[in-house]
């Protein structure tokens, strides 16, 4: 998952934010705690502190533990959502202050996915738009890591498959006042870049030519979290959608149609709140995914292009 904000409002909208939240600020400023920061929209370094403490904690030898679980749909022309399954999301998420104040991110995340009726951890799953049982793969992204800066960071390049570029701009994000306890924040990303699954190679498994990805996050905050600022980390609920092509081991050939994850997303500094089974698949998978990097390894790539660099293409399929 990249929560990294490439959208904002407009800078007149930003900036009305920011002055009712400084007047509120102002009106309590005598008699506030000194850790109670006001909330500053417009101001790119506070975007950039809040954010860092929003993604992981402020001081690099903890880190935080990322949550979201929901359900994959199918989409097609012609035809409802189809519900397929469900998904676990489990990573961890540490961010580093570098020499210049901005801050490293470094992220270890793994996708489960869980029988739709049933409930239980796949490994193997009956695709109803083919009829053929295919192999489970699960997400495995190590590392997923960006800087979180002052300034908006450059899309992800997958590798150097995606080679968008941006003007650079102020990290101004898309916040809002839900309530004057409540804070709210949207941040997407929309992509659209060559495959790392060409159909030559791929069939199976390939989109096409190109990917088309889109990721939609909404934070709810509370705003007292969001002004103190003695917590190293700002904990968060909210919503996270994702649409992609169809996954690869769904083995689709290239069949029209997509894929949209939907679910709830929440941040904890325990184990707690996740799901047993969960835990006890990533201590047995992946252990090395219980803790956050601590120094950047590797390059930064997404489910599919990790799934084309681990993977082997499926062979044809057998005729009917």
């Amino acid at each position: 998952m990249n929560p990294t904000d490439m959208n904002r409002r407009g800078a007149l909208r930003l900036a009305a934010l920011a002055g009712a939240a400084a007047g509120t600020g102002v009106a309590a400023a005598q008699t506030a705690p000194a850790n109670r920061r006001p909330l500053a929209f417009g101001d790119p370094i506070w975007n950039r502190e809040v954010s860092a403490r929003l993604e992981a904690h402020a001081d690099p030898k903890k880190f935080v533990y990322g949550l979201a679980s929901g359900v994959v749909a199918g989409v097609r022309d012609g035809e409802k959502l189809r519900p397929l399954m469900r998904f676990e999301v489990f990573s961890t998420i540490r961010v580093v202050r570098q020499p210049d104040d901005s801050y490293q991110r470094l992220c270890r995340e793994v996708v489960f996915y869980r029988n739709l009726e049933t409930g239980e951890l796949m490994d193997e799953w009956d695709n109803p738009y083919t009829g053929e049982r295919v192999k489970v793969v699960d997400v495995a992204n190590d590392p997923y890591n960006y800087v979180i800066s002052d300034y908006f960071p450059q899309p992800p390049s997958y590798g150097g498959l995606n080679k968008e570029t941006r003007p650079r701009r102020p990290f101004l994000r898309n916040w809002s006042l839900l309530d004057a306890e409540t804070v709210g924040l949207e941040s997407d990303v929309h992509l659209y870049y060559p495959s790392a699954m060409q159909p030559e190679k791929w069939p199976r498994e390939s989109p096409g030519k190109m990917t088309r990805v889109s990721e939609m996050f909404r934070y709810v905050i509370r705003r007292s979290d969001l002004e103190d600022s003695s917590l190293g980390h700002i904990p968060y609920h909210g919503v996270w959608n994702r649409v992609t092509p169809w996954l690869p081991w769904m083995l689709m050939d290239q069949a029209p149609g997509h894929i949209l994850y939907t679910g709830r997303m929440s941040s904890h500094e325990t184990l707690d709140f996740h799901a047993k089974d969960v835990i006890e698949r990533v201590k047995s998978r992946y252990p090395k995914y219980l803790v956050a990097p601590e120094k950047v390894e590797g390059p930064s790539l997404s489910s599919l292009e990790r799934y084309a660099h681990d993977q082997q293409p499926a062979p044809p399929r057998a005729p009917k």
